[in-house]
């Protein structure tokens, strides 16, 4: 019930996220969703692609400092309030959200909302008790 989710560390310069993105091209990753953060000195760029252990080795082969964890998906239609509905679920079970990122299908009407939990295995178990759509890789990228 986990999609693998890579980060990696940049530095806030110029030409740090093309090398990145390079590095992915180079070897055929796709990229199926990204979220970039930054700080005055560097940035964290959160990717869910399409070969994760492939990717992982090219970023740390280009030199990037390249960490993999578990994040949980959920789909939800994507229409007003479907985000505060899930985070209302998780409000009310005491489920802290560390962070999270979304994207949606304009084809489909549907978004897919990618969290990090203190407690990912709390927050799918609240989750799927509730009958919302904890997606895997399959079910978010028909992998």
């Amino acid at each position: 019930m986990f999609v693998k989710q890579i980060s990696l560390f940049l530095e806030n310069r110029s030409g740090r996220l093309h090398a990145a993105t390079a590095a992915l091209a180079a070897k055929q990753i796709n990229i199926h969703a990204l979220s970039l953060a930054d700080t005055a000195d560097f940035g964290i760029l959160r990717l869910i692609v399409d070969d994760t252990d492939a990717a992982t080795q090219a970023l740390r082969a280009a030199g990037f400092t390249v960490v993999v964890n578990d994040v949980v998906a959920v789909g939800v239609e994507d229409k007003p309030g479907g985000l505060d509905a899930i985070l209302g679920l998780l409000e009310a079970r005491g489920i802290n959200v560390e962070y999270m990122y979304a994207f949606s299908s304009v084809a489909t009407g549907d978004a897919a909302l990618v969290f990090r939990f203190e407690d990912n295995n709390a927050a799918v178990k609240t989750l799927m008790q509730a009958d919302v759509g904890v997606l895997d890789n399959v079910a978010v990228f028909g992998q």
